[in-house]
C-alpha cells in the first residue's frame, strides 16, 4: 500500500529540493527522519514537514504499521516562476527567475 503527501507551490528551487530528495530515498522512515533532521539547508525542514504528514496520513489507516514504512520516492516538479526585472548597466534591465516546487513523497511497505 502507498501513502502520499503532497506540499504545492513551495518558495525553493527543485534543484535544491531534488538533492535532499536522494539522501532520504529507500530509506526506512525513521532514518530518514533522522537524517534530514540534522542537515542545515532550508529544503530539508521543507521535505521533513512533508514527510511526516505522509506519516500522519498513514497513522490514518487503521491495518498499516508505521515502523514498516519506507520511502519510496520523492517526486519534485516544477511550479509556476515568479518573473521579476532588475536594473543593469546602461538602461537595461535582466529577467530574475523565482522558482518554485510542487513536492510529493510516497511512502511504501518495507517487503520482508
Amino acid at each position: 500500500m502507498e501513502v502520499k503527501a503532497v506540499a504545492r507551490y513551495v518558495r525553493i528551487s527543485p534543484q535544491k529540493v531534488r538533492k535532499m530528495a536522494g539522501a532520504i530515498k529507500g530509506k526506512p522512515v525513521e532514518k530518514a527522519l533522522a537524517t534530514i533532521k540534522f542537515m542545515p539547508q532550508k529544503s530539508a525542514g521543507i521535505v521533513e514537514k512533508i514527510l511526516r504528514s505522509a506519516i500522519a496520513n498513514a497513522d490514518q489507516i487503521a491495518d498499516l504499521d508505521i515502523d514498516d514504512l519506507i520511502v519510496g520516492n520523492v517526486i519534485v516538479d516544477n511550479g509556476p516562476m515568479f518573473k521579476r526585472f532588475r536594473a543593469r548597466a546602461r538602461g537595461r534591465g535582466t529577467r530574475i527567475l523565482k522558482r518554485t516546487s510542487h513536492v510529493t513523497v510516497i511512502l511504501t511497505e518495507a517487503t520482508s
